[in-house]
């Protein structure tokens, strides 16, 4: 994967800790905070979590405490992608 894409992560968060049905997932949401879309520091944590053991990556332990809204997290992810060679 060479990059991650707003879709691909908002379906992790949904499968790692679930939807608030107040928030709708699908809108424009890259600069809306995790704690408005209904997602604790826990939630960031655990997703966070899964994307380093799918994709082979490794993020710094303060991720979860500095991504405070998707865009960052994708950032740093996409960041860390980058630096991960492609399957041959």
């Amino acid at each position: 994967m060479a990059e991650m894409t707003l879709e691909v992560l908002t379906g992790l968060l949904r499968e790692c800790a679930g939807e608030d049905e107040s928030v709708d997932l699908s809108g424009d949401v890259l600069d809306t905070p995790f704690d408005d879309l209904g997602y604790d520091s826990l939630a960031v944590l655990q997703t966070t979590g899964r994307i380093e053991r799918e994709y082979g990556i490794s993020l710094s332990d303060d991720t979860a405490a500095e991504a405070s809204t998707p865009r960052l997290l994708l950032a740093f992810v996409n960041e860390a992608l980058a630096g991960v060679p492609a399957a041959a």
